[in-house]
């Protein structure tokens, strides 16, 4: 009975939209947690029961409201399904997670090492290299690198169709962006692939997200950027982080300059909103000395 119902609610979802993946995964686990036991409606002790058994308490917790909207839904229809309290687990921390910004050397480190992947005379390695290049070159998602097709490769850059709010954009290449991506595109149209996906992995067949984790965390940990399984470290999103960073570092230092960089920064990322761009800056020393000089130009008296 909660199999069925759980088809519905992702079919509803997915017809207004949503790709409904990670709720996809968790509620799918949830309900056969709880069919496992029998029970045929969602009860407040199974969700807790079930939800501890996730490693952390940020996970806990989305686990807890992953199922709770699930019930919500559910509850409107039929009453016998409980609602599990929000605050189950107490109330949240809102404490952001500080990004990882990458230096040049970390970047190239996790680069080569990509380019040791084996198996050897598979493209593979090719992949990984220039996938994580890209990511970092042009600070694109990478569900977006992952979505990309061979067609959306022009003379003026990449063509971003699958993005998060479904708002296409073209993205510049840097020559030397581009000139790794011709070398890997040389390779791909050699590779025997039915799939249009632009990369694939050593079988010919479209990256799946959690393989591209996997595999960049094994690199970390094998370049000693990350610790053992279940510690925290680098992301592959901080890559965008320090995309973001390092591309306003690097712009003109005049007031006039940073507001146009902000919203052609802005449109590079695909964010709906410009104060969207604003989580991704994180203080860097070369940063703050610039913050300090304009604050001393400013105490002067002189416009910045």
């Amino acid at each position: 009975m909660l199999s069925q119902l759980l088809a519905d609610h992702a079919a509803l979802h997915q017809a207004l939209g949503f790709k409904f993946r990670t709720p996809g995964i968790l509620l799918r686990n949830f309900v056969a947690f709880a069919e496992h036991r029998g029970e045929h409606f969602i009860t407040t002790a199974t969700v807790h029961e079930w939800a501890l058994q996730a490693p952390s308490p940020e996970q806990r917790r989305h686990r807890l409201l992953t199922v709770r909207r699930f019930a919500l839904s559910l509850h409107a229809e039929d009453p016998r399904h409980e609602v599990p309290s929000a605050d189950l687990f107490g109330r949240a921390s809102r404490k952001r997670r500080t990004p990882f910004i990458y230096s040049p050397g970390e970047i190239r480190r996790l680069i080569d090492a990509a380019q040791r992947l084996g198996p050897d005379g598979s493209i593979r390695s090719l992949t990984y290299a220039t996938m994580f290049g890209m990511i970092a070159a042009t600070g694109m998602r990478v569900s977006e690198a992952i979505a990309m097709r061979l067609l959306d490769v022009t003379d003026d850059g990449l063509i971003i169709a699958q993005t998060k709010f479904k708002k296409s954009r073209l993205l510049a290449l840097h020559t030397t962006t581009r000139r790794a991506l011709d070398g890997y595109l040389a390779a791909r149209l050699k590779a025997a692939s039915q799939s249009d996906a632009l990369f694939i992995s050593h079988q010919g067949t479209p990256l799946a997200y959690p393989t591209v984790i996997t595999v960049f965390l094994q690199i970390m940990r094998s370049i000693g950027l990350r610790g053992a399984a279940g510690s925290r470290g680098p992301r592959i999103h901080d890559l965008r982080h320090t995309f973001a960073v390092r591309s306003l570092e690097r712009c003109a230092h005049d007031s006039q300059a940073v507001a146009r960089h902000i919203t052609a920064l802005s449109a590079n990322l695909g964010h709906a909103h410009v104060t969207d761009t604003y989580w991704y800056l994180q203080s860097t020393p070369e940063l703050m000395a610039h913050m300090s000089t304009a604050g001393e130009t400013l105490h002067r008296g002189v416009t910045a």
